[in-house]
């Protein structure tokens, strides 16, 4: 038989994307109209360990579905990767009577999720990376509304390198997953695009292809690099040395986290809050929300992180096409 949850706490943890505010927002208030109280955990997992914990009501979550970032703050924690930082968190929980624990953000969080639920603290894992990799579900929170903003950045840089006649290097985030460049690479017209699971390294051929285009009265030339292969600067100086043409590097940054959260990022954060907060009232536990095939659905949180997620070959294939 279920355990009876009488109240959630939620969290977030990592990094912050945009619509988490939203996925927030639907969590207290889908708790409450079932009956469950509901406390904010401040500063992720950091915040759980110093008992950084309020009481939410429906009047807390009032005008933030439009707000970037996260009102319950973020922060990363190595002392919960422990078993004693463990077993500290599952003491707070049941001190402050909190039944059930619904955490926002990436594999690492679910990691602390999965360490909770073994130890008898039911939590329920939504997906909020700009990053999109997340192996169980199409969508992430914060996803949409990071490619938007970088699109719309590298359209502005691409106006300027046009004028100038230069080949401009763009760097966009994703460490160890490359669809942000791959997405912004085939929306911005990118002639190169350059991703963490792909890349070479073979810089030689980035130079004929700056080289022969040229040659064919190209007069711009955009270079989408990702966060996981970096050194834009350097590869600059180096292809400017090797062609000639006046080469920049443009590093984006934290900018992509930022900014108020798309008409997508707020819907799906929404539906995925309620999805969340309705099945860890049904006493649930271990799960992590998704979407796959049209259909928001949870997934075993220890089968999501065996997952393995790749780029599509077809999808990228259809980039490098596009770009000749």
């Amino acid at each position: 038989m279920a355990k009876e949850i009488k109240t959630i706490g939620v969290l977030t943890s990592g990094g912050d994307a945009p619509g988490m505010n939203a996925a927030i927002r639907a969590v207290v208030r889908k708790a409450i109209a079932n009956g469950v109280k509901v406390k904010g955990i401040k500063k992720g997992y950091q915040g759980l360990l110093n008992e950084e914990i309020i009481d939410l009501e429906k009047w807390s979550v009032a005008d933030i579905i439009q707000r970037g970032g996260t009102i319950l703050g973020t922060a990363r924690c190595s002392e919960f990767r422990t078993e004693e930082g463990q077993d500290k968190g599952v003491e707070i929980c049941r001190r402050h009577g909190i039944d059930g624990l619904i955490v926002i953000g990436g594999d690492g969080s679910y990691r602390g999720a999965q360490a909770l639920s073994k130890k008898g603290i039911n939590t329920i894992g939504i997906p909020g990376t700009i990053d999109l990799d997340i192996t169980c579900t199409e969508y992430t929170i914060g996803f949409d509304t990071a490619i938007n903003t970088a699109m719309d950045a590298i359209d502005k840089v691409r106006d300027t390198s046009s004028s100038h006649e230069r080949c401009s290097i763009i760097e966009v985030m994703g460490r160890n997953a490359g669809y942000i460049a791959l997405w912004c690479g085939v929306a911005n017209g990118a002639e190169d695009i350059l991703l963490p699971e792909k890349y070479d390294y073979n810089e030689q051929n980035i130079i004929n292809n700056i080289i022969n285009n040229r040659k064919r009265g190209k007069t711009h030339h955009i270079i989408i690099n990702a966060e996981g292969i970096g050194h834009s600067t350097s590869m600059a100086r180096r292809i400017e040395a090797a062609t000639g043409i006046e080469t920049r590097a443009t590093i984006l940054g934290y900018m992509q986290r930022g900014g108020n959260p798309t008409c997508k990022d707020r819907f799906y954060a929404s539906i995925m809050g309620a999805y969340a907060a309705d099945i860890l009232c049904e006493g649930k536990t271990n799960r992590v929300v998704g979407y796959q095939h049209g259909e928001f659905q949870d997934f075993d949180i220890e089968e999501a992180l065996a997952m393995e997620k790749s780029i599509s070959e077809y999808q990228y294939e259809v980039s490098k096409a596009l770009s000749m």
